[in-house]
């Protein structure tokens, strides 16, 4: 199989990389999309994937960078002549995010417009999505793949549910985080994983900056925490990503997170900082994620 890694970025608009997105292609060429943030489908062109030909989706929680791409995605597949309803998975509110989009939401008139011509009639129901809300367990098997799920945690349940992942294909496993606090979940998750895919938001010192001036760190995972939690799941690889601007260079982007981040220290050079601390519990191959990074498992 091989995995691209769409979207690397998190929340803010970040010149350097996009949100998050993650393609899984099955050596049978069947595609599965696990987020889809700012940037997914136009990543997807450039790596020379039709959009139209991916058919699934797994949204791991409804915060804006996993799912802001999803309409731009659909009505693109939509006009480049997608056959069938598209499948989106999620969480709860994964529905009323859906069915508030196309012919009876805010693209309401976009939808008008483009169905009227014969071309677009004649495949109405690529732009009417077919949503499953799920719960954790084995939410999807069709004979190529087979999907489990469990709670993480990242943002409080009542508010949304978030969704770490397990995908076993081709005699191979791999796991996604999504976006999570270090929890028992993603260890379980990621068990013996052939690659795991966790988010490493800050680095180590971005967070005790955070920690001292009380923005905020409890909903995503420390570098050393990441390491521990792949030593423990005995994970065969390990890829860092969903990297919170601290890497930037862009001054419009220093500007935007003065407030919650020390921006004199932002820079490239902290990448060897996520590596150091890492590498204090994990010493397997290891690689930190930047967008179009192409995996072959």
């Amino acid at each position: 199989m091989k995995i691209t890694m769409l979207g690397t970025g998190a929340a803010l608009p970040d010149p350097d990389r996009a949100q998050s997105a993650i393609l899984l292609t099955l050596d049978n060429g069947r595609h599965y999309l696990f987020d889809c943030g700012e940037g997914a489908t136009r990543q997807m062109v450039r790596a020379n994937i039709d959009p139209a030909s991916v058919g699934f989706v797994f949204l791991t929680h409804l915060h804006h960078d996993h799912i802001c791409d999803y309409p731009y995605f659909v009505i693109s597949s939509w006009m480049l002549n997608k056959t069938g309803a598209p499948l989106v998975l999620g969480p709860n509110g994964t529905r009323h995010f859906v069915e508030h989009l196309f012919e009876h939401g805010a693209y309401h008139t976009d939808f008008q417009a483009r169905s009227a011509y014969p071309a677009r009639q004649q495949n109405l129901e690529a732009i009417r999505p077919e949503v499953r809300e799920v719960s954790p367990g084995v939410v999807f098997e069709d004979g190529h793949v087979k999907i489990s799920v469990d709670w993480v945690e990242h943002i409080p349940r009542e508010v949304c549910e978030c969704f770490g992942v397990r995908v076993e294909a081709e005699g191979k496993v791999v796991a996604f985080s999504g976006d999570t606090a270090p929890c028992e979940a993603m260890v379980g998750l990621a068990r013996d994983a052939d690659l795991l895919i966790h988010e490493c938001t800050f680095p180590e010192s971005f967070i005790a900056h955070r920690a001292k001036t009380g923005v905020g760190t409890y909903s995503h995972t420390s570098p050393t925490d990441l390491g521990k939690i792949a030593a423990r799941a005995g994970v065969k690889s390990l890829v860092a990503t969903h990297f919170g601007h601290f890497d930037s260079t862009s001054p419009v982007l220093k500007r935007a997170a003065a407030k919650h981040l020390p921006v004199e220290l932002m820079g490239p050079h902290l990448l060897d900082e996520i590596v150091v601390d890492i590498r204090k519990h994990y010493q397997g191959p290891l690689r930190l994620a930047h967008d179009l990074m192409r995996i072959d498992l």
